[in-house]
Parts: C-alpha cells; structure tokens; sequence
C-alpha cells in the first residue's frame, strides 16, 4: 500500500536512527517501529507501593474527632 503521511519530529528521528542502525529502507524501518507499537513494544515495570514502618502512633486514632481536637485544636469547628 502507498500513502503519505506526516511525521512528528521524533518519529522521523527514530525511524532514520533504525535505517542507519540497520542498513535499512524506509518502509522497513517504519514498519518495524509500528509493529513493535502493535504487540506493546516497551513495556512499564508494574507499580509497586514501597511501605515504611514509622512506629507507633502518637495520638489515639479510634476515635476521629477526638484525635482531630488533639491535632488541631477545638477551635477547629
């Protein structure tokens, strides 16, 4: 199939970047790229929360108001 299309800055920059690389066309070198696009290409380490223990609490939590007045003050209503 024969088309035009306009390319970003970057892609064309990638794709020429492949082209030297690889001693390659510039239909091969954009086909490669798309296909890597196509079956996820790089993929994102999964998030991991990291957690640290900071001891125990200073202040009573159970009760949510009260551990408000403590931290804030009564004048906090």
């Amino acid at each position: 199939m024969r088309t035009t299309i306009k390319l970003d800055p970057d892609v064309a920059a990638a794709i020429e970047q492949l082209r030297r690389d690889e001693a390659l066309g510039v239909s091969e070198a954009l086909n490669r790229i798309a296909r890597a696009g196509l079956v996820g290409g790089a993929r994102r380490r999964p998030f991991r929360q990291r957690s640290v223990d900071m001891g125990d609490f200073l202040v009573d939590v159970s009760n949510a108001a009260e551990a408000l007045d403590i931290l804030e003050g009564p004048m906090r209503r």
